[in-house]
């Protein structure tokens, strides 16, 4: 079997603009403290940058005069990559959990897709109840919905859950399937 090697893709870097790349003739100034100095020329901005020897960043160009800081951009560049780490480490991807039952299903195996079910709901993923009918099944599609709908309220009845239909019942040839999520 033939593997095939993606290259690794660069991480997106943020732009900021500093120093001599900086345009505008005048500026609204924020110190190295971050209390506002006012308007300033650039070359008065450049000048107490390089005393303090830190940068100037541009931190809102589309600001009426241009925004600009007297920062580390080294220290800014790192504490934003540390932030944007923590968001994305902060969210919660929810996965659709799959569950399949079917028309000749017996009670302990609906009970034990019910719990798990309900352990996945519990965790934040969302569920699809699936039924396929094969052969002499697709003669009733009735029993594939009392099926489901009953799995549905069971469910709904369960304590601590607030299960909500987030897509109703979809019936594509012989297949049956429910989008249910926990509601908090």
């Amino acid at each position: 079997m033939r593997r095939t090697w993606q290259k690794a893709k660069p991480k997106e870097e943020i732009k900021f603009i500093a120093n001599d790349w900086i345009r505008a003739d005048e500026l609204y100034l924020i110190d190295e403290n971050g209390t506002p100095a006012g308007k300033v020329s650039l070359e008065e901005a450049k000048k107490r940058a390089s005393d303090l020897d830190i940068d100037l960043v541009l931190v809102n160009p589309k600001a009426v005069p241009p925004i600009a800081k007297l920062v580390d951009l080294g220290q800014l560049k790192y504490e934003m990559e540390k932030k944007a780490h923590r968001q994305k480490v902060a969210q919660k991807k929810v996965d659709i959990k799959e569950i399949r039952l079917s028309v000749r299903i017996g009670e302990h195996d609906f009970n034990f897709r019910l719990n798990k079910a309900k352990e996945f709901l519990a965790d934040g993923d969302k569920i699809r109840v699936d039924i396929v009918l094969k052969g002499r099944e697709r003669q009733h599609p009735d029993k594939a919905e009392e099926v489901i709908f009953n799995f549905r309220e069971k469910l709904k009845e369960s304590e601590g859950l607030n299960v909500v239909e987030e897509q109703a019942l979809t019936k594509q040839g012989g297949r049956f399937s429910i989008i249910l999520m926990n509601k908090k």
